[in-house]
């Protein structure tokens, strides 16, 4: 679809090393060819989904305890500074892989402050200069990989760390 992994070539490993905008190009081209709605997650949905479907006291996708991190994730830790194939280890309670290590996740919203008031479902800043990415990677420790933490890029910016999950909208 004219979207290249750049860094390493292999079906099984995450797509890495592309920009927040080539991501949205290949939502678009998706989106067109199946009449579906993908798109990225917002930082709320993906923190939920994350979390394993637990709105409060989730500190890893799959864990609690950073000694068993390791479980769940490929960090600087245990991933000889590579990335490895999806879902080679365990999953969190909503069955998804990989959401903590292994690569960060561009999602939808640009990095900015949260509101103060409580919401349901809340997006991000309407306008930023970098867009929100999550979960950490093979290169960071594993406290890096707390669900909680966040990070931002330019949206033309890539890096070998970087991937992508698309979450997909029900039509009404």
């Amino acid at each position: 679809m004219g979207i290249d992994s750049y860094y390493q070539k292999n079906d099984s490993l995450p797509v890495s090393s592309v920009s927040w905008m080539k991501v949205e190009e290949f939502i678009n081209t998706l989106n067109e060819l199946t009449g579906q709605h993908y798109r990225l997650p917002t930082e709320a949905e993906w923190e939920y989904a994350a979390g394993g479907g637990e709105r409060v006291g989730t500190i890893f996708s799959g864990t609690n305890s950073e000694k068993k991190l390791g479980e769940y994730a490929w960090t600087s830790e245990n991933s000889n500074a590579t990335a490895h194939p999806v879902a080679t280890k365990k999953p969190n309670r909503l069955g998804l892989y990989d959401m903590s290590g292994n690569v960060w996740e561009w999602c939808s919203d640009w990095l900015g402050p949260y509101s103060k008031l409580p919401q349901i479902n809340p997006h991000g800043a309407i306008d930023g200069i970098r867009r929100a990415h999550r979960g950490g990677s093979w290169i960071n420790p594993a406290f890096i990989s707390n669900i909680k933490r966040r990070g931002g890029y330019d949206e033309n910016s890539f890096t070998t760390r970087f991937g992508f999950r698309l979450a997909m909208s029900v039509k009404k």
